[in-house]
């Protein structure tokens, strides 16, 4: 039912549009290369886009159909990227916590990355996500779902994380169907003790509520092996975050990569990058890619550290993902329509007709670049991924070199430049004082 509707809801508009002789689109990126995992499309397209909805993709879709042309000859094409670890619960003022002072508000951060849709990974619990919800996501442009914490109160720091009575599987379930679809994971971090008691819970509250439990594992202890959290303890769709961290037994005495870890991915365990302001090495990292131990998806695990850091921002760990050695198809697939899939979201991260029209066009810089690890060490590079433009529901809401605009000195005595129907940059009390 609901592919049908995204379907009809663009064919009826055209069908209104071409009896009265009017525009077929909002606005429409032309020429560019669209690189689409969900679609398996990695070719030279156009794109079009009406009432917030991607509404044709073809080879040559005539400029005199769309209400706005913008050229992105030369540029790569995407889905809007999906960061499914960031921390975005800001402005609690809570000290030295992910539920305060560590986050950052997501619209300074997403969109002129080229992200348009994040998660936040379990800054809050079953207590205090409505007030996350009030607080950030009902107030966000960028599309903010969230894991919830398995701890009650989230991630508040100190004992808070600590509190094994605060770990309740069912309140959190519970919590998570009453917001599903927003609700889409249930997060477990940086427990110090020797239980597997948070990850037991957290798999009961996945298991309860239907969704993906990702694990930061906190502290290794030699009471719960890494290997068994993956192998045993995790069900197939879970995802392990941090996958290139220090601590993870990843290579033999001899650099190879230990069979667990494919067998774990061969039994259904995601491995997600999570980068952070302390999880990812190129020691770890370079050789386990090139035996073929790749991440299933890429994210940032953004907060007010990781951003200052090697990590910075999303665009850069995908150059950074690029300069180890993957594919740029498949880094985009990483970044988008696989991330989107492993939260039970695969409306998202995709391109087709009738999807929600959120896109990131990116421009591939060749020249000397430098990418550094989470303890300082670098990596010399040859392209780097930079935004050009970032639309979301279809309106440009990030254009860096303004190719969605007319050079002033053409226009004469101009006035507010764009409109409704595309535009999301030019703010809306300069846009009413325009008749």
């Amino acid at each position: 039912m609901k592919t049908s509707f995204f379907f009809s809801m663009p064919v009826c508009w055209l069908l209104v549009c071409c009896a009265f002789g009017q525009a077929h689109y909002d606005l429409l990126l032309k020429g560019g290369h669209v690189v689409d995992a969900a679609n398996k499309l990695d070719a030279v397209r156009d794109v079009a886009i009406q009432a917030g909805r991607i509404a044709a993709v073809a080879a040559d879709i005539p400029s005199s159909e769309a209400r706005k042309t913008i050229d992105v000859h030369g540029l790569y094409v995407t889905p809007g990227l999906v960061d499914i670890h960031v921390h975005v619960y800001a402005g609690t003022g809570m000290r030295d916590a992910y539920s305060g002072d560590h986050s950052v508000y997501p619209d300074g951060f997403t969109f002129r990355s080229g992200v348009t849709t994040v998660v936040d990974a379990g800054s809050s619990g079953w207590r205090n996500f409505p007030d996350f919800k009030e607080r950030v996501i009902d107030r966000s442009k960028t599309r903010v779902l969230a894991m919830l914490n398995i701890v009650g109160q989230g991630m508040g720091g100190g004992a808070i994380e600590q509190n094994l009575d605060d770990m309740d599987a069912k309140a959190t379930a519970e919590q998570a169907e009453k917001y599903k679809g927003l609700v889409v994971g249930i997060k477990t971090a940086h427990y110090a003790g020797p239980e597997w008691t948070p990850v037991e819970r957290a798999v009961e509250a996945g298991t309860l509520a239907d969704i993906p439990v990702m694990v930061d594992f906190g502290t290794f202890r030699p009471e719960r092996p890494f290997q068994d959290l993956v192998l045993k303890k995790l069900r197939p769709g879970d995802i392990y975050t941090h996958t290139y961290l220090v601590d993870v037994p990843m290579l033999d005495a001899n650099g190879h990569v230990m069979p667990y870890l494919f067998e774990a991915r061969k039994r259904g365990v995601i491995f997600d990058l999570g980068h952070g302001g302390g999880s990812f090495l190129f020691r770890q990292a370079v050789p386990a890619f090139r035996q073929g131990f790749t991440p299933d998806s890429i994210s940032t695990d953004l907060h007010i550290d990781s951003m200052n850091s090697g990590m910075k921002d999303m665009l850069n760990l995908m150059s950074k993902v690029l300069a180890v050695g993957m594919p740029l198809e498949e880094v985009i697939a990483r970044s988008t329509f696989y991330p989107a899939r492993e939260i039970k979201r695969e409306d998202l991260g995709r391109l087709s007709i009738g999807a929600a029209a959120d896109v990131a066009v990116l421009r591939v810089e060749n020249g000397d670049f430098g990418f550094v690890d989470v303890f300082g060490a670098r990596l010399s590079g040859r392209q780097k991924l930079v935004c050009e433009l970032t639309v979301r529901n279809g309106l440009v809401v990030y254009d860096l070199n303004g190719i969605s605009r007319t050079n002033w000195d053409e226009l004469g005595k101009y006035k507010v430049q764009g409109d409704a129907g595309w535009d999301g940059t030019i703010p809306a009390g300069l846009r009413s004082d325009h008749k």
